[in-house]
């Protein structure tokens, strides 16, 4: 899709990046000029609903942050079937990459990163955000040093039917968290843990979990130590390999519990220069045993005495050991019948939203649970779809009491379609859009009967019912102009009658050879005809007379860069003062022919010039031509 213009605003130069999901552009702000990153979905995804809303939630995602150490949401779009995230441009590299090239990095400046790479998570987790794929492929490492995490809003399914689909999941599995690999939810805790993987492979310049499939490493994840760091790079301070281990902790409540908790030990390692231990992993030395004092006792019967108290509270202390085991095993009794009876009577609901209304009130059977229905309009789920469950999933309920309640969705709002015939373009625009209607096709006709602008014709009609996918034609007035005779004008004054009559002239440039040098440069012909009556602006095209030997003829040098492929090469012409580029020839350099070709250019009048040479659309040559 390189040199695609997406949305006439987005030309995309070079693609940067393949996801599972989407290929990443370098692109060209038409309006700004600025560079951007533009996500665009992958072709063969855009009918399927689940990459589809995963697409959006990555937009959704991204339009609730803003922080200096995430990559920022600029614009979201379609553009026809293409649908497109824009972010700014990182110009650097992956921490991936990075550490590829380097191997592994210093204690501090991987302290460093990690403390950027929480600082973002931060914010995300603050705005209910759970990243879900924190890597260092997706950690952006800026030419002038600064960090910024990517990929925000991407669920990643890490259950053992998707560890098989190759790169969708590969680059994710050696990051991703115990809870994951079971296929539960992720957390912020996971994102830490991610993190802590993310440290340790600085800190090691190794993963922590490698293997021949995804299952063999998910499996690591859940059951094995990793090397201990110390064993492959001895000078990382304990402090910090304390802090990784316990971000890699496979119990997520035993891990930070924030990534500002995390962030303020590395902090705190890195105002000590890595020597002070975190204090929630110094073991303080057991206690010094006590100093029995030991002597003769003088009295026999004293001692005779002492022995008999210790016996007595030796036997006190056994009948009430025997007690306390008796209480126990009556407790444990009780409480196991008690266990018995609540995992006979409840069950805890399962999540059935987003499914169909069969499968769902299956499910909840499946369970022991009993289901009741209501229909709702819902402009987000197809009819039939459960789009809410009372009580939400995960709850325990007790069985055969009050049945599980099912919102499920009708279908679409209907709606009755405005008169619109009448009003203004932006009145009906306006209307449609407040109604959800973004289905919108305009198809401009003359009309001496309506103002420009105005809505002549509907379709559907007025009175119609319809839906927010509806798709809606408007056939409005473009106003009308009469086609002036341009015989025998120069093109200066084409180009001056042209916006004198509310039309525009076609850019390419006709000639029509003549033996009259009086003719040369002289409209020849026309297209519409004179008194034609067309759209205010529609465009005319022109062909001037050309003699020879009265032309101003220029010739230029135009070298074409290198390339296997064809090259397509345009010459262009614009007078000074003038608004119009006109096209003067169009032509392929072949990828066998040589780059650099000859061309003779005839000047229509006597004005300068400005010419342009493109090659795929970018300049390749300007030069300032004027008539001798």
């Amino acid at each position: 899709m390189t040199e695609k213009i997406l949305d006439k605003r987005y030309r995309l130069t070079e693609q940067i990046g393949v996801g599972g999901m989407a290929i990443v552009y370098k692109a060209v702000d038409l309006r700004t000029g600025h560079n951007v990153a533009v996500k665009v979905l992958r072709p063969e995804f855009n009918e399927d609903a689940e990459f589809v809303s995963r697409f959006q939630r990555e937009a959704d995602a991204a339009s609730k942050m803003t922080h200096h150490n995430i990559v920022n949401l600029l614009d979201v779009g379609m553009d026809g079937e293409n649908r497109y995230l824009v972010m700014e441009y990182v110009q650097g590299k992956t921490l991936k990459e990075v550490i590829q090239e380097r191997g592994r990095l210093s204690a501090p400046l991987a302290c460093q990163i990690t403390i950027r790479i929480l600082s973002a998570l931060e914010h995300a987790h603050r705005n209910g955000i759970v990243h879900r794929d924190i890597k260092p492929q997706n950690i952006l490492v800026h030419a002038d040093g600064h960090i910024k995490v990517a990929d925000f809003g991407i669920a990643r399914i890490a259950d053992s039917s998707t560890l098989t689909r190759g790169d969708m999941v590969m680059g994710s599995v050696h990051y991703f968290s115990p809870e994951q690999a079971r296929g539960e939810g992720a957390s912020p805790v996971s994102d830490l843990y991610s993190t802590g993987v993310v440290l340790y492979e600085m800190l090691t310049g190794r993963v922590p979990y490698d293997g021949e499939n995804p299952v063999a490493v998910a499996m690591q994840h859940l059951h094995t130590a990793p090397i201990p760091i110390q064993n492959i790079a001895p000078d990382v301070p304990p402090a910090v390999i304390a802090i990784c281990m316990k971000a890699m902790n496979k119990a997520p409540e035993m891990r930070y519990q924030s990534a500002r908790e995390m962030a303020a030990d590395l902090r705190m390692v890195l105002d000590d220069n890595g020597k002070r231990s975190d204090p929630e992993f110094i073991v303080a030395p057991p206690p010094s045993p006590h100093v029995r004092k030991t002597g003769t006792l003088s009295d026999s019967g004293r001692q005779r005495r002492i022995d008999e108290r210790n016996r007595r509270l030796k036997t006190v202390w056994t009948v009430v050991s025997i007690i306390a085991t008796i209480g126990v095993i009556v407790g444990l009794y009780y409480g196991t019948r008690m266990l018995i009876r609540h995992y006979t009577t409840t069950a805890v609901t399962p999540n059935v939203v987003g499914m169909e209304l069969a499968s769902a009130v299956d499910k909840m059977a499946e369970n022991g649970l009993e289901t009741s229905v209501k229909e709702v309009s819902s402009d987000d789920y197809p009819a039939g779809t459960v789009i809410m469950q009372v009580p939400e999933a995960g709850e325990t309920v007790q069985k055969g009491r009050d049945p599980v309640q099912l919102l499920v969705s009708s279908g679409a709002r209907k709606l009755e379609m405005p008169a619109l015939v009448g009003n203004t373009l932006s009145d009906a625009m306006g209307l449609l859009k407040s109604m959800g209607i973004t289905s919108i096709t305009l198809d401009r006709a003359v009309s001496s009967q309506y103002a420009p602008d105005t809505v002549m014709g509907c379709v559907p009609e007025a009175g119609t019912s319809v839906d927010k996918d509806t798709e809606v034609v408007l056939t409005v007035c473009g106003g009308e102009a009469v086609v002036p005779d341009f015989s025998g004008l120069t093109l200066r004054e084409a180009e001056e009658k042209a916006t004198d009559s509310q039309l525009t002239l076609s850019a390419t440039l006709n000639y029509a050879d003549t033996d009259s040098a009086g003719k040369h440069g002289l409209v020849a012909g026309q297209n519409p005809a004179p008194e034609s009556r067309v759209l205010l602006q529609a465009p005319v095209s022109l062909s001037l007379y050309r003699n020879m030997d009265a032309a101003e003829r220029r010739e230029l040098e135009v070298t074409v860069p290198d390339s296997a492929a064809d090259t397509t090469v345009r010459i262009t012409l614009q007078a000074e003062g003038s608004t119009m580029e006109w096209v003067y020839v169009t032509y392929i350099c072949a990828a066998d022919m040589s780059r650099t070709q000859k061309v003779t250019v005839d000047l229509p009048d006597d004005r300068n010039y400005v010419c342009k040479a493109y090659a795929d659309g970018t300049v390749i040559l300007r030069v300032n031509l004027g008539a001798d």
